[in-house]
């Protein structure tokens, strides 16, 4: 949101995200300049955002001339396959972990400075060294250097397995199951969710018979707790809460109610130790840990092991948090950008989105079909260079552009592109992409005849295919224009062609037929040859077939598709062809609804 309530662009908010992230990043272009520098990465590089954009990157770090970063970044873009290094660098007296992948913006860097945790990875080794001399000395001292390797080894536990999953309450579960019974008898993990109250999400006893006795406990604990109980202490001081030996009267400081106490008797703590889960700043749960009168005390060790785990938990949870709210965006943003087709009289609508980018449901191919006020079905696909939010973001300020021009203009297609390029070009929208868009025609005698009229215009896009009901296939071809986003001032050119009853018509980015290494011509001729062998299936059955057989050996690019099924116009909508959708506000009648334009062209 803006300061005055209203809603910030989703340019905007993609860069609100990049500016205001953690994670440093830079892009180096052809030159080697820096090409952008987020401040995250221009202070881990001890300089400032000025102070690096359009430097050259050797000259304002030569002592890196020659080293594994440059090596790192000369080999991604000399063979564009994605690489990392971890090295350091003396000049600033740091490690870093670099990773580079070549865009067609530049070259990609994100680092992180990586000193801390070599740091604690040689104590991991130093400890481990510890451990294997003291067992000469005496059993003692071996017994200790395997409880010390145990603890090491829950933290490498911990990390692999709460990275593995991006469900936080699975996350929180395994933790609780990793920490029991090393470093306590048993351990109630606390979730404070952002909109929501805390919950007891992890829990595990080290001995099975009381396991339903917890979860009594746990289940009544949250309701129960007085303010001077550990949990809202750790959270409210982001201090980890030790209790080494907890009496009677401290049990009823910090349970409230006597049936909780009662269900925690059977439990018989003895010694409590909670820790805050902290990450970035943000308290967001705890760790408590409850040892029985047998096993006492927690020790040093524990408590040590115990903070270290409580930490490594929290930045592995805050990940899947952040995870899970990146994708929840996304598929908001999909289904807003993404929305179904309308259904306009007797034509039929399918459309299929396929995107690259794993763990990300949207990209920049986007897909649109609406009507304009005189009935007209207009028809859009286009694809925005970029695989990722940031594409989609664009290509939701490309989309709109697209949408209100036709809808108001009421123009050809070709004079809709026109006006879009020059849309995006004096609004400054950082955008460069294909597009198609076309307009489904019908006046008084082409419908008499049984016919509609399709005028189309391409701005650099794949040119449309029409299958006849007999299965013949032919590409539909009109001069391209260049792409959107260049502010092209030549002319742009329609293509016309008739819809007849029975055809359909198929509208798809290049990601359906580009491949490495095959010919584009090939990669067509491919697309036409399942489109004629699938001219008998409905029209959904025909879009799943299209995927699954193009696509079969996986995706390399953001697929789109839109097809149309023109159906006959003297006889009801066919019950294949599902119920006919139009927008509320824009009313049609039969005679000159929707695909069924009274005026013709233009």
């Amino acid at each position: 949101m803006t300061g005055d309530g209203a809603v910030s662009p989703p340019g905007d908010l993609l860069l609100q995200a990049v500016e205001g992230m953690d994670r440093p990043l830079f892009v180096l272009g052809t030159d080697w300049c820096f090409r952008y520098i987020n401040p995250a990465g221009a202070h881990v590089l001890d300089r400032t955002v000025e102070e690096l954009l359009g430097r050259d990157i050797w000259a304002e770090f030569p002592e890196a001339v020659g080293g594994p970063f440059e090596q790192l970044y000369r080999g991604v873009r000399a063979s564009g396959v994605a690489s990392g290094i971890e090295a350091w660098f003396g000049p600033l007296g740091k490690w870093f972990r670099a990773d580079a992948f070549l865009t067609d913006a530049g070259l990609v860097v994100t680092y992180d400075d990586v000193t801390e945790r070599r740091r604690i990875l040689e104590e991991r080794a130093a400890a481990v060294s510890a451990r294997e001399e003291a067992v000469a000395e005496t059993a003692r001292a071996v017994m200790e250097a395997e409880i010390a390797g145990r603890h090491l080894m829950l933290l490498g536990d911990i990390n692999l397995a709460m990275t593995s999953t991006f469900d936080t309450d699975e996350a929180v579960d395994r933790f609780a199951h990793l920490v029991v019974p090393l470093l306590a008898d048993w351990c109630l993990v606390s979730v404070v969710e952002a909109d929501g109250p805390r919950r007891d999400v992890g829990r595990a006893h080290s001995d099975p018979a009381m396991v339903e006795a917890m979860h009594r406990y746990a289940d009544a604990r949250v309701a129960t707790n007085l303010p001077t109980a550990p949990v809202p202490t750790a959270l409210r001081s982001s201090r980890p809460v030790v209790i080494p030996e907890l009496t009677d009267a401290q049990i009823e400081a910090m349970v409230a109610v006597p049936a909780a106490r009662e269900a925690l008797r059977p439990l018989r703590p003895a010694a409590v130790a909670t820790f805050p889960l902290i990450a970035r700043g943000e308290t967001f749960g705890a760790l408590t840990l409850v040892n029985g009168p047998q096993r006492g005390a927690h020790t040093e060790a524990e408590l040590r092991t115990a903070e270290i785990a409580s930490r490594r938990a929290a930045l592995a949870l805050d990940n899947a948090r952040l995870a899970k709210a990146n994708q929840q965006v996304a598929e908001r943003l999909q289904l807003s950008l993404l929305s179904p087709p309308v259904q306009p009289d007797h034509l039929e609508l399918a459309v299929r989105y396929r995107p690259a980018t794993r763990g990300v449901s949207i990209g920049g191919d986007w897909y649109d079909a609406f009507l304009q006020p005189d009935g007209d079905t207009v028809l859009v696909i286009g694809d925005v260079m970029g695989h990722d939010i940031g594409a989609a973001a664009a290509m939701g300020q490309v989309k709109t552009l697209v949408r209100g021009i036709a809808f108001d203009r009421l123009e050809e297609p070709a004079g809709v592109l026109r006006r879009v390029d020059h849309a995006l070009v004096g609004l400054a929208v950082p955008a460069l992409a294909t597009a198609l868009v076309c307009r489904v025609e019908q006046d008084a005698e082409h419908r008499a005849a049984g016919l509609r009229r399709l005028r189309w215009a391409t701005a650099g896009h794949p040119e449309p295919m029409l299958l006849a009901a007999d299965g013949t296939v032919r590409d539909l071809t009109a001069p391209v224009g260049p792409p959107l986003g260049i502010g092209w001032l030549g002319p742009r050119s329609d293509g016309v062609a008739d819809l007849p009853e029975g055809s359909t018509l198929l509208l798809f980015t290049d990601g359906l037929f580009e491949r490495r290494g095959i010919p584009l011509d090939e990669g067509r001729a491919r697309v036409a040859e399942v489109l004629a062998g699938s001219a008998d299936l409905p029209l959904e059955a025909l879009a799943d077939r299209l995927l699954a057989d193009l696509l079969l050996d996986g995706v390399e690019d953001d697929v789109a598709v839109l097809a149309v099924r023109a159906h006959a116009v003297d006889s009801e909508r066919p019950p294949e062809a599902g119920p006919e959708i139009l927008p509320p506000a824009l009313p049609l009648s039969r005679g000159g609804g929707a695909g069924s334009g009274r005026s013709g062209g233009r």
